[in-house]
């Protein structure tokens, strides 16, 4: 075992003494807890990684081939078509190859990249498990084109990261304008790593016209491979010091960049959002059919007495719209319904803020007018009738539809209870995508208070939720970090069993629970929210060997007991002591209006354990440009019918020609034209050593009969030669 993965395997285990003064608030266990620690408590970034790793790559984590120069990159030849075919190979850890999938969902959400499983595409990138976090850069057009997440590589924002660096970008500090934002400390790095500061002109690297960017997801860290306490990267402006180095999600530049690069004009799973700050109210209109309107406001009697988007902070904004049910006649009925919207994947996710301070009997329902030939005017259908009472805040809301044909989304909002002077129904920030909504939303009341007034290794925990498998789950939040983590949230996830739960398959295999925290700025393809996933192996055992690590909790959990007086089990978590600083929680909308809010879900990956299926030839890429003599032709499907491939090789076609490609792994390979012959590290170091020590006895050889003949020459010709052999034998002790 690594040391790498002996510290993903390092058990923190949390005394509740302190955890007991404070169960009457939190809910807590008085009993032991076992949480395991995937960082081994340590906040590693890219570079870290590969650096432990033993890895010496070109700014730390790209990979330059023979043939690549460090001004090849600018050009169109070197770019990906805007659907990326890829492959992953089956030694990616099976939380891995779900990240990536998230990672996937966060291009098409935010740019106009897609990713798809390789098809047989001419170019394609391989994803596998190697010793670190690694890409090379741009399109290199060599056919099966690798980039390794491995051990410690599977956050969300690492693997943007690397495929940006495969999709064509360097790091933002080696952008030719460096200097005039940052300066390097050069006596500050670690001896030899100075290359990693190198700076590219424009005719290497291109900004596309978007200003330095110090929260871009592609910059350093200021304390990149140094080698003290002191920082590398100075900021020229003070405040963006701790802003450098951000693993989060992609900055604006970052996204702006791309779309420049790949001449983006609409992201592929977006489909809408509005704050309505904008008189247009983003091309929404008041539905036929309705009695009355909803009315665009800075605040309304009853409340809210701000938008959501702003909280009132900004001058001349924050504007939300208001159905004013309790002034409305009985049976008043308010229709809001979004722009014309074409749906691609069949499914989407409606995600809004809502207040409601209308009468308990009033109600918001959520529809869909949906269009097709024999519909020309639409139909209207009912999806959702949001519950709740009245509550004194903006609550988020998420509901799923299906829709398959040009639609609008219907906010309708009735009055059905008593007539009153103030009150009514609100939304705010609203946004709409083709993805799959998170399946729960954890409020944190408060949470700045709780940041600064928790003691460390205090954990408080989510109400338990049900997965949709059945499985019942929750999120420990440790607000002042762990106990040695001050200044960092930690966050685990458990297994839980309640009263009532049964028929779940024990140990649970492979889910991955996801915790989430979110970026509430209005617009979703803006935020930049923080997220970590761990994955149910049903084969890892409790460091003590006292059972497996996901077995039902009522085995290897404790029993606690809950704010309302129920009692359930909690099994052993999973997750980080340093999930997120407080600084970067404190920064953007992390936090708002003194809330914080989680995201949980736990999702079935058990068909990532398969191999991905391996079609049997390749085709020219749609978007890939040819050669102007290219005449050839693609060879028949099964030109692979009599090449016969070993030690688990797959015959594909490379260069319209069958080829083996050989398995590999960290440090072993097979090579040869059917795989037939196969290496390791430790091989190579035997064959050098071999290698060397010939080569040594050739030149001892070669000596020994050179000095021979020079001492018989010279007893021949010289009556001096014994002076002169003494200085040969000096020579040779030299």
């Amino acid at each position: 075992m690594s040391d790498m993965e002996g510290r993903k395997k390092r058990v923190v285990l949390v005394l509740d003494i302190v955890c007991f003064l404070f169960s009457s608030i939190y809910g807590l266990p008085t009993a032991k807890v076992l949480e395991y620690d995937v960082d081994g408590g340590r906040d590693l970034d890219i570079f870290d990684i590969n650096e432990e790793a033993g890895l010496n790559l070109v700014e730390g984590d790209i990979v330059l081939d023979e043939r690549q120069s460090r001004n090849s990159i600018i050009g169109e030849e070197y770019r990906w078509p805007r659907t990326v075919p890829y492959y992953m190979e089956d030694d990616l850890e099976i939380n891995a190859k779900g990240v990536i999938l998230k990672a996937f969902e966060q291009y098409r959400l935010k740019t106009c990249i897609n990713f798809q499983p390789w098809s047989g595409e001419e170019n394609y990138i391989s994803i596998f498990k190697g010793s670190g976090c690694f890409s090379s850069v741009g399109n290199r057009r060599v056919g099966k084109q690798r980039l390794s997440i491995g051990s410690n590589c599977d956050r969300i924002a690492t693997i943007e990261h690397e495929f940006l660096h495969a999709l064509g970008f360097w790091h933002e500090q080696s952008r030719s304008d460096r200097d005039d934002y940052v300066t390097i400390m050069w006596d500050r790095i670690s001896a030899g790593k100075e290359h990693n500061f190198n700076t590219y002109n424009d005719t290497t690297s291109s900004s596309l016209g978007v200003p330095y960017d110090y929260g871009s997801m592609m910059h350093y860290s200021k304390d990149a491979f140094r080698n003290g306490t002191l920082p590398t990267i100075v900021t020229n402006i003070a405040a963006f010091s701790d802003v450098v180095g951000q693993r989060m999600e992609f900055s604006d530049s970052d996204l702006l960049k791309l779309s420049r690069l790949y001449n983006c004009t609409q992201a592929s799973t977006f489909l809408d959002s509005c704050d309505f700050e904008l008189q247009n109210i983003c091309g929404m209109v008041q539905g036929p059919g309705a009695t009355t309107e909803w009315a665009r406001v800075t605040a309304a009697p009853g409340g809210p007495s701000t938008d959501y988007s702003n909280l009132g902070k900004c001058t001349d904004s924050g504007y939300f719209m208001h159905f004013p049910s309790g002034a409305a006649d009985a049976g008043a009925v308010a229709q809001l319904e979004s722009r014309l919207l074409y749906p691609k994947r069949g499914y989407q996710c409606l995600q809004f803020f809502y207040y409601n301070s209308a009468a308990p009997e009033d109600t918001l329902s959520i529809w869909v007018r949906e269009y097709d030939a024999a519909h020309p005017n639409g139909t209207l259908r009912l999806i959702k009738t949001i519950d709740g009472p009245p509550e004194e805040l903006w609550q988020l809301h998420h509901v799923s539809l299906d829709v398959k044909t040009k639609f609008r989304v219907v906010f309708r909002g009735e009055k059905h209870g008593p007539s009153s002077a103030m009150g009514g129904l609100s939304l705010d920030d609203i946004n709409l995508s083709e993805t799959a909504c998170p399946e729960h939303a954890w409020r944190v009341k408060d949470f700045s208070n709780a940041m600064e007034t928790t003691p460390p290794g205090t954990p408080i925990h989510s109400p338990p939720f049900t997965s949709k498998e059945g499985y019942s789950f929750q999120m420990a939040l440790y607000p002042s970090g762990m106990t040695d983590y001050p200044g960092e949230l930690s966050a685990f996830a458990h297994l839980v069993a309640r009263p009532g739960d049964t028929g779940q398959q024990w140990p649970c295999p492979w889910k991955q629970m996801t915790m989430m925290l979110m970026d509430q700025h209005p617009h979703i393809q803006k935020r930049m929210s923080n997220q970590r996933s761990v994955t149910t192996d049903p084969n890892t055992t409790l460091s003590d060997g006292s059972g497996l690590h996901w077995d039902d909790p009522r085995k290897v959990g404790v029993e606690v007991t809950a704010p309302d007086g129920t009692k359930y089990f909690r099994g052993p978590g999973l997750g980080t002591s340093v999930y997120l600083t407080h600084l970067r929680a404190r920064s953007r909308d992390f936090i708002k209006g003194g809330d914080a809010i989680f995201l949980l879900s736990m999702e079935d990956v058990s068909h990532l354990t398969g191999t991905q299926p391996v079609p049997p030839s390749t085709t020219a890429s749609p978007e890939t440009t040819t050669t102007p003599n290219d005449n050839s032709t693609t060879p028949p499907s099964d030109a692979c019918t009599d090449v016969e491939c070993l030690n688990d090789g797959v015959c594909v076609l490379e260069q319209k020609k069958p080829a083996c490609r050989c398995a590999v792994g960290d440090d072993w390979w097979y090579y040869g034209e059917q795989c037939q012959y196969s290496g390791s590290s430790s091989d190579n170091l035997t064959v050098t050593l071999a290698a060397s020590l010939s080569v040594l006895a050739a030149m001892l050889l070669v000596t020994v009969v050179s000095v021979v003949y020079v001492k018989r020459s010279m007893n021949r010709s010289s009556p001096d030669s014994n002076l002169a052999m003494s200085n040969v034998d000096v020579v040779e002790r030299f």
